[in-house]
């Protein structure tokens, strides 16, 4: 009887086998329906993140004078444009072709196999249908290949040829950033994580959503690029400390711009999973970080801003002036850069110490651009560049040891011993590779971005193909590069442009005349004179306090005027 019981279990062990293969026998489907599942998560999160060009035309628009934001959002446009082909023709061939890296040790640089898209290029799982998974990973790594191209726009706003800023745009999406993406992301790059060999310090770099390969190399393009260009006029003094800039745009458009942002990164950084199957847990953990880093970032540098502000002027407590709008948005996209790299990898406290540092170093080097007096309209290196070399360095101080298991390894086999303890962050006990490696990662970066647009700048430098010498902060950049605009809404006021003959001649916008004409005055919308102007400013202003102070029973009557 007891050696009946002892069989009980085994005999129960061997139904639940059978149970299990026979579902598996019977549902043949579940690895196509899993698959699908995956190439929706990747369509789902390649949509959110090129609406995030919106998101950068907004904040970039926002930020520059008014006279500039055609050629600015013309840019962008132009930036999706030649990301979409180059992705095609190059980019996604030199990030992900062939290389023997892997099992010979050979190359590891770049890709050679698959331009325009070859059908059998497959360098993620060599069983899936390329019907489903890899088309839609293609269209995710295009839109984060916009996503790197469009950062330069904003930098540059205004003072930038525009034929050059093409060249730029070309370069960077056809070649510059495709050997990045190579080196950090495919399964053969030198400093990739994502393998079992052959790791850099023994753990590779560790850029889970590409706070260095996205931001960082846009972020040192935008540095190498601003420096051939002049500054705005009447952006620094003699002593090294600015004046205040020309009044940008809108603080609507660039606040609606950080918002796009900040909601494009909740798939900028969770869909980098690349799948959904079994990885929900890790999606929801990044997008966690995140959060966390966004809202610290948001705080921190506004709070340090405000104490640079008030200890370097010691009768500001008596001063009216309100906290800079540029600080907190800048202080959202600090710390979101930041947590890029490690979203994965760090706890919530990791998170927010990341945000905190990633604060500092926006601030830091935003005051050493303004003290070098480089013109960085929306301080694109400070905010990619500089955050973005500090989110690679993070993951070696602040990733766990569970998190760098659930995120980078994945459960996979014939991984080396200990890998997950080896390569935590120091601060946790780690050995110290995944910082060196994200050192080399750094410098290589660097290095080759620097190497290749340096000399293109250069070459444009020397014939007179990259800048506008007269900076047009005070009139318009459309005149020297034969793009016009007949009209445009400015803080939601049409304003009529002059001809070409009254080119720097101030322009009445619409609300003037219609501000003035309520009051009981006429405006012609035309040309006027400076003086003419100034009158007309001096009048819509005393209009609207006078305006501003008449009865409920005057504004009636005027209303009634108006509609006379």
């Amino acid at each position: 009887m007891r050696g009946g019981q002892r069989r009980l279990p085994i005999l129960w062990a061997v139904v639940v086998v059978a149970v299990v293969l026979a579902e598996e026998e019977a549902d043949p489907t579940s690895a196509l329906e899993s698959q699908d599942g995956d190439a929706f998560w990747l369509l789902f999160g390649m949509a959110l993140v090129f609406f995030m060009q919106a998101g950068f035309a907004m904040l970039e628009a926002g930020a520059a004078p008014t006279e500039v934001v055609g050629r600015v959002l013309l840019k962008n446009i132009f930036d999706a444009s030649f990301a979409s082909l180059l992705w095609w023709a190059t980019g996604y061939s030199l990030a992900y072709g062939a290389d023997d890296f892997n099992k010979e040790g050979v190359n590891g640089f770049i890709g050679t196999s698959g331009f325009f898209y070859e059908q059998d290029l497959d360098p993620i799982d060599s069983e899936a249908d390329p019907k489903t998974y890899v088309k839609s990973f293609w269209l995710f790594q295009w839109a984060f290949a916009g996503v790197a191209a469009t950062i330069v726009s904003g930098a540059v706003a205004g003072r930038c040829l525009f034929g050059a800023y093409i060249a730029y745009a070309i370069t960077v999406s056809g070649l510059v950033y495709p050997v990045v993406v190579h080196n950090a992301w495919s399964k053969d790059g030198r400093f990739s994580a994502s393998r079992t060999s052959r790791l850099l310090a023994g753990c590779g770099v560790v850029d889970f959503a590409g706070s260095g390969v996205v931001h960082m190399t846009g972020g040192v393009a935008a540095l190498l690029m601003t420096s051939f260009l002049v500054a705005r006029r009447g952006r620094f003094g003699d002593d090294h400390q600015p004046f205040e800039p020309p009044e940008p745009s809108g603080i609507v458009f660039q606040t609606l711009g950080a918002l796009i942002l900040w909601f494009g990164w909740y798939a900028f950084n969770g869909v980098s999973t690349l799948a959904i199957t079994g990885l929900g847990g890790l999606a929801a953990h990044t997008m966690f970080t995140t959060t966390i880093a966004a809202a610290t970032g948001c705080l921190a540098t506004t709070s340090i801003a405000s104490m640079h502000y008030y200890l370097g002027r010691r009768d500001a407590v008596h001063d009216a002036a309100l906290v800079d709008v540029s600080y907190p948005i800048n202080g959202i996209l600090a710390g979101l850069v930041s947590i890029t790299g490690s979203c994965a990898v760090v706890s919530h406290w990791g998170a927010m110490c990341v945000a905190l540092v990633g604060s500092v170093v926006y601030y830091s080097t935003s005051r050493l651009l303004v003290y070098h007096k480089i013109d960085d309209v929306v301080d694109a290196f400070p905010v990619h560049g500089a955050c973005g070399a500090w989110g690679v360095l993070s993951s070696g101080f602040f990733a766990t040891e569970y998190y760098y298991k659930l995120a980078i390894i994945q459960g996979e086999e014939d991984q080396p011993r200990n890998r997950a303890n080896r390569c935590q962050g120091v601060f946790y006990g780690g050995d110290g590779g995944t910082l060196l490696a994200a050192i080399a990662f750094i410098v290589s970066l660097v290095l080759w971005v620097s190497g290749v647009l340096y000399p293109l700048f250069s070459l444009l430098h020397h014939y007179n193909l990259i800048r506008i010498e007269d900076a047009p902060s005070l009139r318009g950049s459309n005149v020297p590069t034969g793009l016009t605009t007949t009209s445009g809404s400015i803080r939601g006021s049409n304003v009529t442009r002059s001809s070409d003959g009254d080119r720097g001649r101030p322009v009445v916008p619409t609300f003037v005349s219609t501000t003035l004409s309520t009051a009981g005055g006429r405006v012609d919308n035309s040309v006027l004179s400076s003086q003419e102007a100034q009158q007309v400013g001096a009048d819509l202003e005393l209009s609207l306090v006078t305006r501003g102070s008449i009865a409920t029973g005057t504004r009636a009557s005027v209303a009634s005027d108006e509609a006379r």
